[in-house]
């Protein structure tokens, strides 16, 4: 993981995925490297938080800047508005924006952010019964949005199974350690080890994660 990872770890709760389990098995079963690490790393799972604006947003606030910037940054800028909904994201001052953190650029693309949310032109009613890459498609379309954080998206917001984001150079760099003795990887020896993670690569990215910071990530 290259962003972001919580402060504390959180507990199993009610918004853990329904397919965890079943992952968790399939994967000790079928890879040498989740055997060990899925019993070692305990019972946490990925966790959901917040809504799809919301959850992208924080996602450009916090771009290559550190985690504790990025969260000085965000709680100055989530008080703006009266609640931090599109349609008064758009009404807030880039003055004021700026004056909270964001870069020009970055208040370039919260704005744009605001505006394919407040005139409908992302689907996330849709989202539902699209498949992943639809949904990349879709989310790429707006400015400061690229395939990595599509696919933060696609596994920490909308919780999908089998994502693998071979951009991350946290999954690239825990396959290289936990497969490869640390010697380099490539994107084609990373597709080669995920293909026994299969349906569940978010899971088994989780893990690897995990077996880098043993705390949580989470977006």
């Amino acid at each position: 993981m290259t962003k972001a990872s919580a402060k504390m770890p959180a507990p199993v709760s009610a918004s853990a995925p329904e397919y965890w389990d079943e992952a968790c098995k399939h994967l000790v079963k079928k890879d040498r490297v989740m055997k060990r690490l899925i019993p070692q790393l305990g019972d946490l799972t990925l966790q959901t938080r917040g809504d799809a604006f919301t959850t992208l947003a924080r996602s450009i606030v916090g771009q290559q800047i550190s985690v504790k910037a990025a969260q000085t940054v965000w709680d100055r800028l989530v008080v703006l508005p009266k609640k931090f909904v599109p349609a008064q994201v758009l009404k807030l001052k880039v003055d004021d924006m700026r004056a909270a953190g964001l870069s020009a650029r970055k208040t370039e693309y919260l704005v744009d952010l605001a505006i394919h949310f407040d005139a409908g032109t992302v689907h996330v009613d849709d989202w539902v019964g699209m498949d992943d890459e639809a949904i990349i498609t879709e989310l790429t379309a707006i400015r400061g949005i690229g395939r990595w954080t599509a696919e933060m998206f696609l596994i920490f917001h909308l919780m999908r199974p089998n994502v693998l984001p071979l951009d991350d150079m946290g999954l690239i760099n825990g396959i290289s350690q936990n497969y490869f003795s640390g010697e380099p990887v490539s994107r084609s020896d990373a597709r080669e080890v995920a293909a026994a993670w299969a349906p569940y690569c978010s899971v088994a990215t989780w893990y690897i994660w995990r077996s880098l910071d043993p705390v949580p990530v989470a977006y």
